[in-house]
């Protein structure tokens, strides 16, 4: 438990470290509008001045052709009547008469200045700078060797400023939109998290019975689903543990409890004679028994570990059949019961598969100790061998054992590999062992590559148990 504790104050030290979820989208979505922001309003601001240009010529244009024409009309020596023309003008305005003097407004001066007073034979349209400004200007010539000039200054927030700040302002109000949204979103993915993680700390601290609430987007409520689904699984597990833990204890008291009476009264000499005979008797029949759960449970540990060995080779299935079957025939004849062997024909030639021999052994033999415990006298118990599919590398080679025995309904044959779920279930029922073998015999079998199956057995009358082993090709 300090160990689990020193671990769950490790991990909640990292997290407080590490930024948390909600901030990391609040800031991921705060750049990401900000960015969109700083790109719209670049695109924005060059429109704008693109087409404020635009309107700015359009507008000279048609002031410069109409000034053009009216100065054109008019008596080019009549110095005073230009004046007012000009005067009327709303854009700075200047001619250069016919002797090279330029009159006028100062920036048209200056703008025409900047081009080198150039003499146009018809309209044209240029642009300069004066004093860092940008400057439209637009050339006619007149009757009698004059031109005139008309500059207006390029503003980009001009007309159009309103509509740019306008548009900057529903930016604005964009980016503080997506803030409250990536906050909200943020809290609504971080919250159901943080309780996930509460939860399995917990969990990991060895509370049991805590469950996430299922809430925010499908996904995060899956992660939380499948924490419930791991704890009740947890839960599940440590409770067949302790159901385990409970059954070996009264295996292991029981015979204890017999090998201490019994030794006390041998020692206190109360036993003679032939009552101390079968005194010692009962002591190695319960040793057999502790030697036995002693020894389930060590392998049982050790085809759980790592370590486990499983020695492959090409395997005759018929002589290890054969082998075993001359040791169970006689444990079965003791018993009373009918034992029978079912191989195929000695002309069908040797049945290989690749497996290990020893182990093989141990499911063969720990599948008929089980048949023989719960099968009475007179009724059969069969060891079989069997080949399944076509010939060569395609088909399978099957070990039963198939007993007389009052069998198992489908309730039994759904954990009947689980440990002591069956001991549990038929104890002062039938006959039963140690609550591990089947469990063992399964392990051994995963251990192998091999599969495993309980169905009922039609012909004997209770439960067939086949091992599907790959044929060798």
């Amino acid at each position: 438990m300090r160990t689990v504790a020193m671990r769950t104050g490790a991990m909640r030290a990292m997290a407080t470290r590490r930024h948390s979820v909600a901030r990391q989208t609040g800031w991921a979505m705060a750049a990401v509008v900000v960015l969109a922001v700083l790109v719209s309003a670049l695109i924005t601001a060059g429109l704008v001045g693109s087409h404020a240009r635009a309107e700015t010529r359009h507008s000279l244009v048609l002031q410069a052709d109409q000034a053009a024409a009216v100065l054109d009309a008019a008596d080019p020596n009549d110095v005073s009547t230009t004046l007012q023309v000009l005067r009327r003008q709303r854009t700075p305005t200047a001619w250069r008469a016919a002797n090279g003097v330029v009159r006028g407004a100062a920036l048209a001066r200056q703008a025409y200045g900047r081009l080198g007073q150039p003499q146009p034979s018809r309209a044209a349209s240029r642009q300069t700078r004066v004093d860092g400004r940008l400057v439209l200007v637009e050339l006619r010539p007149l009757s009698r060797n004059r031109v005139l000039v008309m500059a207006r200054e390029v503003t980009t927030f001009g007309p159009e400023a309103g509509f740019l700040w306008r548009m900057l302002a529903g930016l604005v109000a964009g980016l503080l939109v997506a803030g409250l949204a990536a906050w909200w979103l943020s809290r609504r993915i971080s919250g159901p998290l943080r309780d996930t993680a509460e939860v399995a700390q917990r969990l990991a601290a060895g509370e049991r019975g805590v469950e996430v609430p299922v809430d925010g987007p499908r996904e995060v409520a899956e992660v939380g689903e499948s924490v419930n689904a791991l704890a009740a699984s947890l839960e599940r597990s440590e409770g067949r543990q302790r159901e385990f833990l409970m059954s070996v204890s009264h295996e292991l008291r029981t015979p204890l409890t017999a090998i201490r009476g019994f030794g006390e009264a041998l020692a206190d000499g109360v036993t003679m004679g032939e009552q101390a005979r079968r005194a010692g008797e009962t002591i190695l029949a319960e040793a057999g028994r502790l030697e036995r759960l002693v020894g389930d449970l060590l392998e049982l540990a050790r085809v759980g570990a790592v370590d486990f060995s499983v020695d492959v080779a090409p395997v005759d299935l018929r002589e290890l059949v054969e082998a075993a079957a001359a040791v169970w025939a006689e444990r079965a004849r003791a018993a009373g019961v009918d034992f029978r062997l079912e191989v195929p024909d000695p002309a069908y030639g040797p049945v290989v598969a690749p497996t290990d021999p020893v182990r093989l052994r141990q499911v063969v033999d720990g599948l008929a100790e089980n048949a023989l415990r719960v099968t009475p006298a007179g009724r059969p118990l069969v060891l079989a061998l069997g080949v399944e599919g076509p010939s060569g590398a395609d088909g399978a080679c099957l070990v039963e054992v198939r007993d007389g025995g009052p069998g198992l309904s489908e309730e039994d044959r759904e954990v009947a590999f689980e440990r002591g779920a069956l001991h549990d279930r038929y104890r002062g029922v039938r006959r039963v062992g140690t609550g591990l073998g089947l469990a063992l015999v399964k392990a051994l079998v995963d251990g192998l590559g091999a599969t495993i199956t309980v169905e009922p057995a039609p012909l004997e009358g209770g439960t067939a148990f086949t091992v599907r082993l790959p044929r060798d090709p």
